[in-house]
């Protein structure tokens, strides 16, 4: 199970590693898509790691449509975000020091799908998930992006 650990500087111990989550937003502004991890459970934002030999846009539009199976595009940078005092801790025991890119992004095409990563994609209404307890501190993510800002949130 993916889980986070925290600690004065525990970022240090883990390795690092470049991710990426997306806000989706609907045609209103009203509801946001979110995702059910299958290693854990926890709600979050779809996203995941950038891979060697890929743009950090085309990233996040791969780990979207791998874990919901919507093709978008990204539209803005909204946040940046390296607390250096948690660590993800993977299944096989792996630690990551994770900075993660959060992105709003548009819909291009598709209906919401499941994939072997995902075990629920919903719409939930905004005021709602920003209240959540979502993985890896999204609702922030999501408040950073309602702001509506030219330049990106560092964090």
């Amino acid at each position: 199970m993916t889980h986070l650990l925290y600690g004065e500087r525990i970022g240090k111990q883990g390795k690092l590693r470049l991710g990426c989550s997306a806000v989706l937003f609907d045609e209103k502004h009203a509801k946001v898509l979110l995702t059910r991890r299958s290693d854990n459970g926890m709600w979050c934002l779809p996203g995941g790691m950038i891979e060697a030999g890929e743009s950090v846009a085309e990233g996040c539009e791969r780990e979207v449509c791998e874990e919901t199976g919507l093709r978008v595009r990204v539209t803005r940078l909204t946040g940046v975000y390296s607390d250096p005092h948690h660590v993800t801790v993977y299944p096989d025991g792996n630690q990551a020091h994770v900075v993660v890119l959060n992105f709003e992004v548009e819909l291009l095409s598709g209906e919401p799908g499941l994939s072997n990563e995902t075990t629920g994609v919903e719409w939930f209404p905004v005021g709602e998930a920003v209240e959540m307890d979502l993985f890896h501190g999204h609702a922030e993510h999501v408040r950073d992006t309602l702001a509506g800002q030219d330049t990106a949130f560092i964090r």
